[in-house]
């Protein structure tokens, strides 16, 4: 089941409007790495501020710190994964490990100043994308389990993008179909929550390389090793 309701895959990809707004701002500044959909929550505020530079420059100072806030929150740094092992879904804190049906979860906390992009614990196909509607609660609360959330299946293995009371937007870069390798990007969570991977089968807890509060990095930080 494809994505749907707060999922849309133009709002992921970049969009052709997107697109252009990103290419129009390139001629004049370099741009940063960062999400994509990032240049439409940029757009307002960066327009607004060109005619209250002249009407009311405090104002346009503000709108500039919103610009710069919204692009630090959705950066996009490069990635190194390892030659083996799980790697991190998330940077963030370890929230979460325990055994569920005789297999194991990690999960990792994304606050507002973490990196908010997603990305794969180890190599896969995505065998289904399926968005569950829920509530918006703080996500490194046990009430989380009700909150909105993606779930990418890779058959052996799945990761859970959820949301939290202020991450409104879970937007996934994958489908059903999609090879991943570690570390490849699948998606991201404006302003932070909770990434879950739920190991293969053949995990068990003695295979975590990782405790519960430590910080980790996606994409570079081993959370397992391969049994």
């Amino acid at each position: 089941m494809r994505p749907h309701s707060r999922v849309d895959r133009n709002d992921h990809i970049g969009g052709d409007k997107d697109s252009i707004v990103s290419l129009s701002l390139s001629q004049f500044v370099p741009l940063p790495t960062v999400a994509p959909g990032t240049w439409r929550y940029v757009r307002v505020p960066l327009v607004a501020s060109v005619p209250l530079a002249f009407l009311n420059p405090v104002l346009a100072v503000f709108c500039l710190f919103v610009v710069a806030g919204i692009v630090w929150f959705h950066r996009d740094p490069t990635r190194s994964p390892p030659p083996s092992g799980v790697v991190a879904p998330a940077d963030g804190r370890v929230s979460i490990i325990r055994t569920e049906d005789e297999r194991v979860r990690v999960a990792v906390f994304m606050n507002v100043t973490d990196v908010h992009i997603n990305r794969a614990p180890m190599a896969g196909t995505v065998t289904a994308v399926e968005h569950t509607p829920g509530k918006h609660l703080p996500a490194f609360t046990k009430e989380s389990e009700r909150n909105e959330r993606v779930r990418i299946d890779c058959g052996d293995y799945e990761v859970t993008l959820i949301a939290g009371a202020v991450a409104r937007r879970i937007h996934p870069y994958v489908e059903r179909g999609d090879e991943l390798e570690a570390g490849d990007r699948i998606g991201h969570i404006s302003f932070g929550s909770r990434a879950d991977v739920l190991f293969p089968p053949r995990y068990d807890p003695g295979d975590v390389r990782v405790e519960t509060g430590q910080r980790v990095r996606a994409g570079e930080t081993v959370i397992a090793a391969a049994p």
